[in-house]
C-alpha cells in the first residue's frame, strides 16, 4: 500500500519547500532589494508560486534600520515593481501603508480603462527614472546566486535552504 503524499509546506513551516514546476521540483525565493541591491527579506515558497501573491508577505518582513537609536522603519520609502504586480489590491495596499510605488500599468488594464473613456479614471501616476532602478531585484538575486548552495540547491528542507539564503544575504549586506 502506498504511503499518503505529505503536503510540501513553504520556507517557515518546517515543509521540504519543493513544489512542481516544468523542470521538475523547485523553490521560489521573493525577496525585495535596496537600491545597493541588498536584500531586507526573503520569503521561500514551494514551486511556480506567482509573485504578486507573496507580494504582502515579503513587504511586511521589511525593516529599515535607523542611523541612530530607536526601531526600525516598516516602510520604504518608494517602491518600483513590474508589471506582474500591477492589480487592484496590491495597489490598494501601498496606498494603505502610504508607500510611493511606480508600477507600469499593463496593455489590457490601460485598454479597459480607455474603454470606458471618462469614467475609467486617469492613468495611475508613473515616474519612469524610479522604475528604471526595478533591476535592483535581478541584480540581488544574481549576487545571492554567487553562494553556490543557494543556485545549486543543496539543502533539502525549506527552512535550511531560507537560512542559507539569509545567511547569503548578510554576507552581501557586510560586503557592501
Amino acid at each position: 500500500m502506498a504511503e499518503p503524499r505529505r503536503p510540501s509546506g513553504g520556507g517557515g513551516s518546517g515543509g521540504e519547500g519543493l513544489g512542481r514546476s516544468r523542470g521538475g521540483f523547485t523553490t521560489k525565493l521573493h525577496l525585495s532589494a535596496d537600491a545597493r541591491c541588498r536584500p531586507p527579506s526573503l520569503i521561500t515558497t514551494p514551486g511556480l508560486r506567482g509573485d504578486c501573491t507573496q507580494f504582502k508577505p515579503v513587504l511586511e518582513k521589511i525593516r529599515v534600520p535607523r542611523p541612530g537609536p530607536g526601531r526600525p522603519r516598516k516602510k520604504p520609502d518608494s517602491l518600483a515593481a513590474d508589471k506582474a504586480d500591477n492589480n487592484g489590491p496590491v495597489r490598494d495596499y501601498l496606498r494603505q501603508r502610504g508607500i510611493r510605488h511606480t508600477i507600469l500599468e499593463k496593455t489590457d488594464s490601460q485598454a479597459a480603462r480607455l474603454r470606458i473613456s471618462s469614467r475609467g479614471g486617469r492613468p495611475p501616476g508613473f515616474d519612469e527614472e524610479r522604475y528604471k532602478k526595478r533591476d535592483t531585484v535581478e541584480r540581488a538575486i544574481n549576487k545571492l546566486k554567487h553562494a553556490r548552495a543557494i543556485a545549486t540547491r543543496y539543502d533539502k528542507r525549506g527552512y535550511l535552504y531560507l537560512g542559507t539564503a539569509t545567511a547569503a544575504a548578510l554576507v552581501i549586506r557586510l560586503r557592501t
